[in-house]
């Protein structure tokens, strides 16, 4: 009768599923980027499927001015963000300690996509007219500013006797058919469509003289984070080689522009006319060190980072 049982029992065990290894809970990010498709890499990468397949939860959250990334980084509100090179160097400098995990579009000649845009009716023509003008920026100290000045500076104007004023970029051409600023330094789609509509017209596109291949935004995070998250920075960084690869691939192109408007909130039409940076998603002390030096011409540093401590590899 025992023996009975016990086959019984067994034939009963062996009809169950079989108890499979629970998988890992997904890693939580909370990803901050600005409206211009320097971002294409983790739009495409969230798109396409490359973070959720490394076991990444990343949400994608739509920050107005660049340079309050490094505090929302500080105070956990994101994970990880996407400032400029110069805010993320503004902020160790002032003592916060973030490092880079990737990079995402780069420094191209052959990019027009952004450049100081006039208020039609300004009469401003030449860096000389910039004098006195109030130039809206978004964000103090961020890429588009710093390089702006140093444009300024090689056309031999003091760049002090500009007023500069944040404005995030879906406000720019209000601002300019309002009147309150004179001009804006600022990328597509947001350029284009302050052009088409007559409200400005584009002074330079001054960003033809900037060296090729240095990195325009970093996928920054908290030493803090990285250190107990070594596992899901890796994996973030391998998604946005990922999301840079796809990107390159010119058969892809109508997917990332989809992914692209659907994060910035444009229509096709007018991201159809948008350039796209290059991606750069490896960042080098070298292309750190470039920023190093345009931000000491303009004493923005106060010291000379350890930048071999500032990328995790």
């Amino acid at each position: 009768m025992q023996r009975r049982t016990l086959i019984g029992s067994l034939a009963a065990a062996a009809t169950l599923p079989l108890a499979l290894p629970a998988r890992a809970q997904a890693t939580k990010i909370v990803l901050g980027y600005t409206a211009v498709t320097d971002f294409a890499s983790a739009f495409v990468a969230a798109e396409q499927g490359f973070f959720k397949k490394r076991n990444l939860d990343v949400e994608l959250k739509f920050i107005p001015l660049n340079s309050t990334i490094p505090a929302a980084l500080q105070s956990d509100s994101l994970q990880v963000g996407g400032p400029t090179p110069s805010v993320f160097l503004q902020a160790v400098d002032g003592g916060l300690d973030l490092v880079v995990l990737a990079g995402a579009g780069v420094t191209s000649k052959a990019i027009t996509g952004f450049g100081v845009v006039a208020r039609s009716g300004s009469a401003i023509k030449t860096p000389q007219d910039f004098i006195g003008k109030k130039v809206g920026v978004p964000g103090l100290g961020a890429f588009l500013q710093v390089t702006f000045r140093a444009w300024l500076k090689a056309n031999g104007v003091d760049y002090k006797k500009v007023n500069f004023v944040e404005a995030p970029f879906p406000q720019h051409g209000d601002l300019l058919r309002g009147g309150s600023i004179d001009a804006v330094v600022t990328a597509d789609p947001f350029m284009a469509r302050i052009t088409d509509s007559g409200a400005g017209y584009v002074v330079s596109y001054y960003s033809t003289f900037l060296p090729e291949g240095n990195p325009t935004i970093v996928y920054a995070a908290t030493r803090a984070w990285a250190k107990a998250n070594a596992g899901a920075a890796k994996a973030f960084r391998e998604s946005i080689v990922d999301g840079a690869n796809f990107l390159k691939d010119p058969k892809n192109d109508a997917a990332v522009r989809a992914a692209i408007g659907k994060f910035i909130k444009l229509p096709p039409e007018v991201l159809a006319k948008a350039q796209i940076s290059p991606p750069g998603p490896i960042v080098t002390e070298k292309q750190l060190a470039y920023w190093v030096g345009l931000m000491k011409d303009q004493d923005m540093l106060k010291s000379s980072p350890d930048l071999a401590t500032l990328i995790v590899k």
